[in-house]
């Protein structure tokens, strides 16, 4: 008879926690506060967080927990995990320490797209391969091809801090996923598909430039502080323009000004609003993309015990999960 291995089995992620539950994992430090009660003694105040969502943490007593609570950091803790009615869920820590090398998991720890990231590399490839125009796929593919420097940047960059898409592939699932979609409405729209998405596979661009894509903390870097992802975006894509002489200046200029307008409004950041029929079609399925985007990051970190999440801003409201979180009463 042939021996089998067993497999040890995956410690519990954060979606199997419980109310009430007693805890003992290896999370990472989303976020971490130094504060102090009203008699003057310090705790913690900590987001935590795996592949599969975050929650809120408390470590009333840290004492030299506070040198291992940095943002971006795997560490160990134990305590407590409940779920308030009123004030949502909690962890109450007993303890934390800085995790060891062979006790963590990046995979089980970092976010990361639902597809795997060869499938999505694959699909920016077979879209880029699908513009016609050929000084439109010639820019395209000088910016995102496989063997640049800026598209092996671009397939494992991060699309956002906190909103959506936020781990590394995300500026890959999301451009994919919105180039996407304007392929598939233009020709209900009678827009330019080679505009169309061209300019939705770079319209994020500026976003190589403006995080600091570290895995485990994703930040701004002072460029994208200073000057914005949009501004960047444009300056890296008609600097690219300008070493393709000949291009025509009309097919130029409403590429850059998909870039300048995909956020929609003034008071999102667009120096300008879409004025093209691709432009306004980037824009939609972009900000399609961002809301769906949120659900994904509500739906990690919403109770099991609960069918609502709380406030978002992006949406604008609750997110309601009916199937995944709520099972009816019997009336």
């Amino acid at each position: 008879m042939t021996a089998t291995t067993e497999l040890a089995p995956r410690p519990p992620s954060l979606s199997d926690w419980h109310d009430g539950s007693r805890i003992d994992a290896v999370v990472l430090v989303r976020n971490v506060e130094q504060r102090t009660k009203r008699d003057g003694a310090p705790f913690l105040k900590l987001v935590l967080g795996d592949r599969s969502g975050t929650v809120p943490g408390v470590m009333w007593s840290p004492d030299t927990a506070v040198g291992s609570a940095t943002i971006g950091t795997p560490v160990r803790v134990a305590g407590r995990y409940g779920e308030d009615p009123r004030y949502g869920r909690q962890l109450n820590l007993s303890s934390l320490r800085a995790a060891s090398e062979e006790e963590i998991d990046w995979h089980a720890l970092l976010e990361g797209p639902a597809q795997p990231a060869a499938d999505l590399e694959r699909a920016l490839d077979e879209l880029l391969a699908s513009i016609h125009d050929p000084r439109l796929a010639a820019l395209a593919t000088a910016l995102l091809g496989a063997d640049t420097i800026t598209g092996q940047a671009f397939r494992c960059a991060p699309a956002a801090k906190f909103n959506h898409h936020a781990y590394r592939h995300g500026l890959l699932e999301h451009s994919v996923d919105v180039a996407h979609g304007v392929s598939a409405l233009c020709s209900v729209f009678g827009a330019d598909r080679d505009i169309a998405v061209c300019g939705a596979l770079l319209h994020d661009i500026g976003k190589l430039d403006a995080y600091d894509p570290t895995p485990a903390a994703i930040d701004l870097t002072d460029a994208g502080r200073l000057l914005g992802e949009i501004p960047l975006g444009y300056y890296r894509v008609r600097r690219e323009l300008e070493r393709h002489p000949g291009f025509p200046p009309d097919s130029a200029q409403q590429l850059l000004h998909i870039v300048l307008s995909h956020h929609g409004r003034l008071e999102h950041g667009s120096p300008v609003l879409p004025s093209t029929r691709e432009a306004v079609l980037v824009h939609t399925i972009d900000n399609l993309s961002g809301q769906m985007g949120a659900f994904d990051r509500l739906q990690k970190d919403t109770p099991t015990t609960s069918a609502w999440s709380r406030f978002d801003r992006v949406l604008e409201t609750a997110a309601y999960f009916p199937v995944i979180n709520h099972t009816p009463t019997a009336s």
